[in-house]
Formats: structure tokens, sequence, C-alpha cells
């Protein structure tokens, strides 16, 4: 049969050094501790890189809420006698609290109200609700409490953006309705208690990760 029934032993006793004799060297053993070379991507950094999306996504959404009710609402107080704006109405209003914002504001203010809403009063929903689904995603391992946040979250953004559009149609119409004054401030105060539960709903997500010790 040749040298191909042979051992490497038979082959190098007949042939001498021109044996061809199979590489039996086993490979290297790697070291999953060892220090990846440039270019290698560890399992962390994906999930490194996501924690800092977050980061950049809550902050964001924050400034805008800090923007929106703490510097320009509370600015318009200037352009309506110093009563408040219908968003900073933690605890809602009536038809009374409208005729005097109505009577205190000329058409510029209200249209500076109305610019408001259509900027800061979007983007502040929309990069808090981003945020928060972010948030939650990464943190909640448990698929139907996870659903349920997103849920509260989304509900959120749809019920503070109805309050804008709300809000305007009061400043807009001849002479605004029971009615709509009621659904405006229902919204107003719909949307402080979802953003308060969505705080609290973060302090729950992160919560049990802050607690368990680091390794």
């Amino acid at each position: 049969m040749g040298d191909m029934s042979k051992t490497p032993a038979q082959r190098i006793k007949k042939h001498g050094s021109r044996a061809d004799v199979p590489d039996t060297t086993p490979p290297p053993v790697i070291n999953p501790k060892a220090p990846r070379t440039l270019g290698q991507r560890s399992p962390a950094q994906p999930q490194s890189n996501a924690k800092m999306l977050v980061i950049a996504a809550v902050v964001a959404g924050l400034f805008m809420f800090w923007y929106l009710h703490l510097m320009v609402l509370s600015q318009m107080t200037q352009l309506s006698g110093g009563l408040a704006m219908p968003d900073s109405r933690v605890f809602g209003f009536d038809p009374a609290v409208i005729e005097q914002l109505r009577g205190a504001m000329n058409d510029a203010a209200r249209g500076q109200l109305n610019w408001i809403h259509k900027t800061a009063g979007m983007l502040f929903p929309l990069l808090f609700g981003l945020a928060w689904l972010l948030l939650i995603g990464l943190n909640t391992a448990r698929s139907w409490f996870r659903r349920v946040l997103w849920a509260l979250t989304g509900l959120f953004v749809v019920v503070r953006i109805c309050g804008n559009f709300a809000i305007d149609a009061l400043f807009s119409a001849t002479a605004p309705s029971s009615g709509a004054v009621a659904w405006a401030s229902f919204l107003v105060v719909t949307g402080w208690v979802l953003f308060v539960l969505c705080l609290i709903s973060a302090v729950l997500v992160l919560l049990p990760r802050l607690r368990r010790p680091q390794a």
C-alpha cells in the first residue's frame, strides 16, 4: 500500500529528512481572558454603545422638559399679565381661567403660544418618549412588563400632543365651549399624571440594577 500505510516514524526511518510527515502540532489555545487586538470588538462593546445612546436620549428629553416648562412657558407669563399658561396648570383649569387668558393675551401672544406648541411642545414629548422607550427596552427583561411601560410612554406622547392642539383651539375659537375647555383641561392633567408615572417607571426599572452588586 506504499508509504500511506506507514506511521510517521517508519517514514522517517525509510526516507530520512525527505519524509513527508503530516503536521500533528495541536492548534494554539486561545485564552478568552486575553486582551483583544485592535479591530476586534468585545461582546460588551455593543451594550456599552446602547447605554451611551440611552443616556444621550434621556438627557435630551429632560432638557426639552426644562426648556419648555421652566423657560419658554414661564416667560410667556410676561405676555399674559402674569397668568400661567394652560400647559403649566398641573391641576387643570376652568372656563373662567381661559377667559382671563384670552382677555390678557393679544394676537401676537396667542401666535407665540401656538408656535411654541408646534416646536418645543412637539419635540419634548417625542424626545422624552423615544428616550423612555430605549431606557425600558434596554433595562427590562420581562416582556409583559416592558410592553406595559411602552404603552404608558406611548400614551403620554399622544396625550401631550393632543393637549397642544386642544389648547390652541381654545384661543383660536371665537367663544370656546365649556366642553372644549373641559377636554383640554383633562388632557393637560392626564399628561402631567402620565409624565410622573413615566418617571416612576424609570425608577422601578433602574433600581434593581443599581442594587445589584457589581462583579
